[in-house]
């Protein structure tokens, strides 16, 4: 006799080619389960019998080529829907994976010394994609389908997914750009780790903790805060991505995909106008891109054709996803929260309140997943230390620091760049570095015996830490960090991110 469903849960029966969409609210969670059939959320393949815990306002969709049977526990806003993009998507992914398949032959022979030139009117290249679009089109989710489709193939390949949008972070903070070599389906549980943790934070035995980011901190979530800042640390991860893959030919030919942000698609004002298209350009030439995917934006899609299409790319307009979710600015500054406390404290996740026993019932192997992962309680115990004010090289980059062009005296100049660094004095008023976070650097090369003043934009980041205190007749300040270690010596950038408990 079977077992009846609990009264807070739910079956839903999807046909083929369609899909689940749900949206939680603030502290609340979902639970998951495949009962029959196969299911995807964002190109992830849901695995039969287990639960998936989804939790911090996550809004995202289960979808089935074939047909499936899906059980639901505390349900907030969901419905079904039978008209999705997925079938575009996919046949974008089938185009990538010959690109790839083509690529890795020909890396081989040229390895192998056989030069075997491609037919007329086939290229050889992998796919090197960048994603464009408004603003709430679901440029992300696109972007983790298509690695996660690739990761899939099972070809061994392991596509770079970079973020270039700073409001997001990737696998890292807010506040950076990344690079991180997807090997195997990322899953998706919360909006606050949309790649899932990074290894700087992840428990050992996870497999998220594989993901090993190569991040550079702008220290905004703005792309207009600086925008030449922002494009001489595209070019930057561009050569360390390329530095990666060269004697790599599974990496290079896997290719890469690149996450961009709303102001890439319209900028306000000529100035603004004139850095959107200086931070495209940049995209391409330092990744190389060769295919240009614009999501339903029929202006965009035509300035792109007429700007690269001549160039030799690809200009592929694909459609937005009924299912993608209007967020404000609230929700984006709740997920912020959200990502900085995580990193520093971990967290706990709470399955729906009355889980019946269909959903969470031992052994502990058949019990729920949180990310596709068997939960742990992954809290962490943050170090606090006091350390003197000299013993950590605080540095802003550009000129926002200074005293505004008004106050400066009659006829004088300004002769600070916005990418010159700017030694940051604790002791100073206004130093702006309570609550602040701070982004810790990897050490210059010790291969390089000149050292130059903009040396630091090209350092890479390696951890974060929060300035909780200040203490002025002491000289000395309270430094936060998710794990023991001593900070004397290191040198960290400020940007115009800050955090309190």
């Amino acid at each position: 006799m079977t077992e009846a469903p609990a009264a807070n849960t739910r079956e839903w029966v999807l046909n083929p080619e369609s899909e689940y969409r749900f949206e939680l609210e603030q502290r609340t969670s979902l639970a998951i389960k495949l009962i029959q059939g196969h299911a995807e959320i964002f190109g992830a393949e849901l695995v039969d019998g287990k639960t998936y815990i989804f939790y911090g306002e996550c809004k995202a969709a289960v979808f089935t080529w074939q047909g499936c049977t899906i059980q639901i526990c505390q349900p907030s806003t969901d419905y079904i829907s039978e008209e999705t993009p997925m079938a575009a998507y996919a046949n974008l992914h089938i185009a990538f994976e010959q690109m790839r398949i083509r690529s890795l032959v020909q890396i081989k022979n040229y390895d192998n010394g056989r030069i075997t030139p491609p037919q007329q009117g086939e290229s050889t290249e992998p796919p090197r994609v960048l994603i464009l679009g408004p603003e709430n089109s679901g440029k992300t989710s696109i972007a983790k389908i298509l690695v996660n489709y690739a990761a899939r193939a099972g070809q061994e390949w392991t596509p770079m997914l970079i973020n270039v949008s700073p409001s997001e972070g990737g696998c890292m903070l807010p506040g950076t750009i990344s690079a991180t070599p997807i090997p195997a389906p990322i899953q998706t549980s919360t909006p606050a780790h949309t790649l899932g943790n990074s290894a700087t934070t992840a428990p050992a035995h996870m497999a998220s903790n594989s993901l090993l980011p190569l991040a550079y901190w702008y220290g905004h979530t703005e792309t207009k805060r600086n925008p030449l800042l922002l494009e001489r640390l595209i070019r930057n991860l561009g050569e360390n991505v390329w530095d990666r893959v060269a004697d790599d030919p599974q990496a290079r030919a896997s290719g890469t995909v690149v996450d961009t942000p709303s102001s890439f698609a319209a900028g306000s004002g000529s100035g603004a106008e004139h850095h959107r298209q200086s931070l495209i350009k940049a995209c391409v030439d330092a990744f190389r891109i060769n295919v240009i995917l614009v999501v339903g934006h029929e202006k965009l899609h035509v300035e792109m054709q007429r700007t690269y299409g001549a160039r030799g790319l690809t200009i592929v307009k694909i459609p937005k996803s009924g299912g993608v979710v209007e967020l404000d600015a609230l929700f984006r500054a709740r997920v912020l929260r959200a990502q900085l406390h995580a990193y520093f404290y971990g967290e706990r996740v709470e399955p729906p309140r009355g889980l019946p026993a269909p959903l969470a019932t031992a052994p502990p192997a058949a019990g729920y997943l949180v990310a596709g992962e068997q939960p742990t309680d992954f809290t962490l115990a943050p170090a606090s230390q006091v350390v003197a004010f000299g013993d950590l090289q605080i540095w802003r980059i550009g000129e926002e620091t200074m005293a505004p062009q008004s106050a400066l005296p009659i006829g004088a100049t300004r002769v600070v760049s916005e990418m010159q660094p700017l030694p940051v004095d604790p002791a100073q008023a206004g130093s702006g570095l309570y609550n602040a976070v701070l982004a810790l650097l990897a050490p210059p090369n010790p291969d390089e015996s000149e050292r130059y003043d903009e040396e630091i934009l090209d350092l890479h980041v390696v951890g974060f830490v929060v300035i909780t205190s200040i203490d002025l007749p002491n000289k000395k300040m309270t430094v936060l960090a998710p794990t023991q270690g001593s900070l004397v010596g290191r040198t960290a950038i400020v940007g115009a991110l800050e955090w309190q408990e």
